[in-house]
């Protein structure tokens, strides 16, 4: 990557929108890290962001089964065609997600794929919720009913979702596992959502502390900044990435 890379902090209180074709995003919850009381207590819980194809309504919110033979690409392309959740937030939020999720016309019902970026409680602590959801959470993705299917995701091989729509392998802050959504194509230009590989902006000289692998989310951190317009973090206000480029030799 050459040249200057800043961020600076979109602005907008949740729901954030982000229109998009042929998805858009939408921040339903924005995730928060704050010391409370003394000792090293934190209270937090992850942001929660919705994925929207343009082509979903309501309307149009009948299942399709895939095929019996499809694999893991069929399986999750066809997942992709409802909206889609990427993390649930903790189980303490869980009135909060509803309300969001009711406000922009999507029932629990509605989801038809939900992404855990990693499994810690504060992302994940409402999957219950979508019982009839496929779901992919870090590496592992089932359909509902627990049918599991091997894919193949790893950093030299995202998981195509759809036009644009990749979920890619960005391991670190919870071990190896962990994975970001990538969102081509949006007013903004890619919007990728990234759990805690940012734990929020100016997160530079903390979120090393918090990581199982600091070595790996490095190197998750430098192609996030790579790609990203802008990037949703696990703790704090989606920002932009701000990319100078590189002074002459003089």
């Amino acid at each position: 990557m050459s040249g200057l890379v800043q961020t600076e902090p979109l602005l907008g209180e949740p729901p954030l929108l982000v229109r998009g074709d042929p998805y858009s995003v939408v921040v339903l919850l924005q995730g928060y890290a704050e010391p409370e009381g003394v000792g090293d207590a934190v209270r937090a819980d992850g942001s929660v962001t919705l994925v929207l194809p343009q082509a979903w309504g309501p309307a149009s919110s009948h299942r399709q089964s895939p095929p019996e033979g499809g694999g893991a690409k069929t399986a999750l392309e066809e997942a992709a065609r409802g909206p889609i959740l990427v993390d649930t937030g903790g189980p303490w939020a869980r009135d909060t997600l509803l309300g969001a999720l009711a406000r922009q016309g999507v029932a629990p019902g509605d989801v038809t794929l939900v992404v855990g970026t990693h499994g810690h409680s504060d992302h994940i602590g409402n999957l219950g919720l979508f019982p009839g959801a496929a779901l992919l959470v870090s590496h592992d993705f089932c359909l509902p009913g627990g049918r599991y299917f091997p894919h193949g995701l790893g950093e030299e091989r995202p998981l195509r979702l759809g036009p644009g729509l990749e979920v890619w392998a960005t391991p670190g802050h919870g071990g190896q596992r962990d994975v970001s959504v990538v969102v081509a194509g949006t007013v903004l230009g890619t919007v990728v959502v990234a759990g805690d590989v940012f734990e929020r902006s100016g997160d530079e000289d903390s979120w090393q502390a918090l990581s199982e692998d600091p070595v790996a989310q490095e190197r998750s951190r430098k192609r996030v900044l790579g790609t990203a317009d802008v990037v949703v973090p696990g703790h704090g206000a989606p920002f932009r990435v701000v990319r100078e480029a590189p002074q002459p030799p003089n």
